[in-house]
């Protein structure tokens, strides 16, 4: 099997951390995630990880080196992973597939879920300081924030799709058939 690079755009609190530990799991899977790098450098820096926090570095470092500058690093990475199974979170923006759709067998799969379901999820995971705490109108307006305003476009020129309403059992199964046409 030649190695299969899988890009994930989706909606906040879609499912894309789940999917990508179930084919870490699975499929022995390799990951790499474009928040990583941002919060490598908040915790370097001491300074809190939140969804505030990440969007300003991640501007910060965009406009001072770069739009390109994360994808180009994750392209990097994901190529030089040894795995059949690379698994790229957090794919936002069109800069971000610039350097990702020259990786051989790259792919770009759409992760969406119901907005009311995809809140309840994010409050449970609590990933970032806050989240806990947010009602469901700021949790729609964070999806007007600078680094998700282009997430539905780049979700259009997706490849595949998963929707992601169910069970984990149905998503396991929706992902098992995904690597099956991939394979």
């Amino acid at each position: 099997m030649s190695k299969i690079i899988i890009g994930l755009v989706g909606s906040l609190a879609s499912g894309k951390e789940t999917i990508k530990k179930y084919l870490v799991e699975k499929n022995n899977a390799k990951d790499c995630k474009f928040s990583s790098i941002l919060r490598d450098v908040l915790n370097r820096l001491s300074v809190p990880i939140s969804r505030e926090n990440l969007q300003k570095v991640s501007t910060v470092l965009r406009e001072n080196f770069g739009e390109d500058l994360l994808a180009s690093a994750i392209a990097t990475d994901a190529s030089k992973l040894d795995a059949d199974i690379v698994v790229i979170d957090g794919v936002r923006r069109f800069t971000d597939i610039e350097h990702l759709k020259d990786l051989p067998n790259f792919v770009l799969v759409k992760i969406d879920a119901d907005p009311k379901l995809r809140y309840e999820r994010m409050k449970l995971r609590n990933e970032n300081v806050g989240d806990d705490k947010k009602t469901f109108e700021e949790f729609m307006k964070d999806h007007e924030a600078e680094a998700d305003k282009q997430i539905p476009e780049v979700m259009k020129t997706a490849k595949y799709e998963i929707i992601n309403n169910g069970s984990f059992e149905d998503l396991y199964k929706q992902l098992d058939e995904l690597i099956a046409k991939l394979s």
